[in-house]
C-alpha cells in the first residue's frame, strides 16, 4: 500500500494518506474555446479526444510518489507543473505535483500513457482555506531551463475541478488538477525537473526530480 506523509507549511503539522484514490485531472484550463482548440491540435497528431471535459483519470494509487527520482520505460517522456489537491481526513490540502508522462503512449491511450510513468509530487502541504487561486504562480523547468510559467489563472479552480469529480467527500484522495501550456509548445524530455507553486505571501510550495 501506497503511504504520502505530508508537512503543513507554517505549522509543522504531519498529515499522512495511505488507502487513497489517484486522479488526474485533464483539460482543466478555464477558455473553454482554448481547450477545444489543443484537443483538435492534438487530434491532429494522433492523441485521442477526451470523453469528457475536463476529463478524469483514475490511476493506480502506487504512482504517487514523493522520491527525488523516479524511473521510466519510455525514451520520450515529460512532466509539468500541476497543483495537486489532497484530501485526508474530510480536509482539504494543496501540494505542487508532476503528471509525467509518456507521449509516445498519449497518441494512442492518455490514460496508458499516464498510467505509464509515476506521478511525483511535494512534501509541503497548505490548508485550502479561500486561497486566492488566480494569484498563485505555478513554474517548472527542465534540465535547468525555464519550461512552464504563469498563474493559475488559466485554469479551472481547482476545487470546482474535485466538485465535478464528484465521489465520496469522505474518502482519501490525492488528484492532479491540470496544467499550464508549455511556453515554447514543445514537450522536452529532460532529466531534471523542478516545479514550484508561489503563493502571495508565501509559502512556496516545491518539489525537484530526476528521471532515469
Amino acid at each position: 500500500m501506497t503511504a504520502l506523509t505530508f508537512t503543513v507549511a507554517g505549522t509543522g503539522e504531519t498529515v499522512a494518506v495511505a488507502d487513497f484514490d489517484l486522479v488526474v485531472a485533464g483539460y482543466t484550463g478555464r477558455d473553454e474555446a482554448a481547450v477545444k482548440h489543443h484537443i483538435d491540435e492534438l487530434a491532429a497528431i494522433g492523441v485521442p479526444p477526451p470523453d469528457s471535459v475536463p476529463a478524469f483519470y483514475e490511476l493506480d494509487a502506487a504512482l504517487a510518489t514523493q522520491a527525488a527520482a523516479i524511473s521510466v520505460d519510455g525514451t520520450n517522456t515529460s512532466g509539468e507543473v500541476e497543483p495537486v489537491l489532497v484530501r485526508a481526513g474530510g480536509k482539504l490540502y494543496l501540494t505542487v505535483g508532476s503528471d509525467h508522462t509518456d507521449r509516445d503512449i498519449e497518441t494512442s491511450s492518455v490514460k496508458d500513457s499516464k498510467a505509464a510513468c509515476p506521478k511525483p509530487l511535494g512534501t509541503t502541504v497548505i490548508p485550502v482555506e479561500n486561497p486566492d487561486w488566480d494569484a498563485i504562480v505555478a513554474e517548472s523547468t527542465v534540465d535547468g531551463v525555464r519550461y512552464q510559467h504563469g498563474p493559475l489563472s488559466a485554469l479551472r479552480i481547482p476545487t470546482d475541478v474535485l466538485a465535478l469529480l464528484g465521489g465520496s467527500a469522505e474518502r482519501d484522495l490525492v488528484m492532479f488538477c491540470g496544467t499550464l501550456t508549455l511556453l515554447d509548445g514543445k514537450f522536452v524530455p529532460g532529466k531534471a525537473w523542478t516545479l514550484s507553486l508561489a503563493l502571495p505571501g508565501g509559502p512556496e510550495l516545491t518539489h525537484a526530480y530526476s528521471v532515469s
